[in-house]
């Protein structure tokens, strides 16, 4: 079978469990990425099919119920948002996420190495209630290590710009952070300053899980705390894929409308 960039397939040696999109092909190589979760991976040509049926996102996510006693007097400001991004195409999917909820978002495509240069000026330029930190991570099993920053792919790399974050803004409840990506070292980015943070069994996450904790945090009003339980159970793989610690909303209330 001729394959091309672009088309959507899944490996069968992992039972087509995940839907993909090849990106490079080299050397009877494909290089995948994953279509709903943040994953890169790559699979020979023969351990690939086609995926013919539409992609169709039923992981769709219902913020709203926060709201549902909103009083029309009463005028509403949500938390704001800056997203940082390596990969273009699942930044799109969040801002897109973002507008369909009514949270104002800035989002950058950023590669994760060149993030915690960058915080800094972003910070300072568009001085977010709400920082996403977020991207391609893999933890290698391989090495053996799960405490070994060299087992990781870039959590490094997150851990840096959360501790660039945190001297800009100390406060876990002036600048709430979201850090991580697939099975990223959740321990240290907690450590770090993360408010939330990727990936406490080492699980792979779906591309819209730190926008998801980012619009409930920025739609919960201030005076609230954010049932974290519940917020968790929001996301794609749960407890598993996203974990953090309790805080208030950033959402500001006002009288009259």
């Amino acid at each position: 079978m001729i394959f091309n960039l672009d088309d959507l397939v899944t490996r069968k040696s992992y039972n087509h469990d995940i839907i993909f999109k090849i990106i490079k092909i080299e050397n009877d190589t494909a290089y995948l990425k994953g279509v709903e979760v943040r994953l890169l991976a790559d699979a020979p040509l023969s351990d690939i099919e086609i995926y013919n049926d539409i992609v169709r996102d039923d992981f769709d996510v219902d913020i709203e119920e926060i709201n549902q006693e909103r009083n029309n007097d009463f005028f509403y400001l949500p938390g704001k948002i800056l997203h940082l991004d390596s990969d273009g195409d699942y930044l799109e999917k969040c801002l897109k996420f973002y507008k369909g909820k009514k949270v104002y978002a800035t989002g950058k495509k950023i590669k994760e190495e060149n993030m915690s240069s960058q915080i800094p000026m972003l910070l300072k330029s568009y001085r977010p209630d709400i920082l996403v930190i977020t991207g391609h991570d893999a933890y290698n099993k391989k090495l053996g290590n799960i405490n070994d920053m060299k087992s990781y792919k870039n959590s490094y790399n997150f851990i840096k710009a959360v501790k660039e974050a945190r001297k800009y803004e100390k406060s876990h409840e002036k600048l709430v952070i979201i850090a991580g990506a697939c099975q990223s070292n959740y321990e240290e980015l907690i450590k770090a300053g993360a408010n939330y943070a990727s990936s406490p069994k080492r699980v792979n996450i779906h591309a819209l899980d730190p926008a998801i904790i980012a619009t409930t945090v920025a739609v919960t009003e201030r005076s609230k705390q954010v049932d974290l339980i519940s917020l968790l159970s929001k996301t794609k793989y749960g407890k598993d894929g996203m974990g953090g610690i309790i805080g208030t909303g950033l959402m500001y209330v006002g009288f009259p409308r």
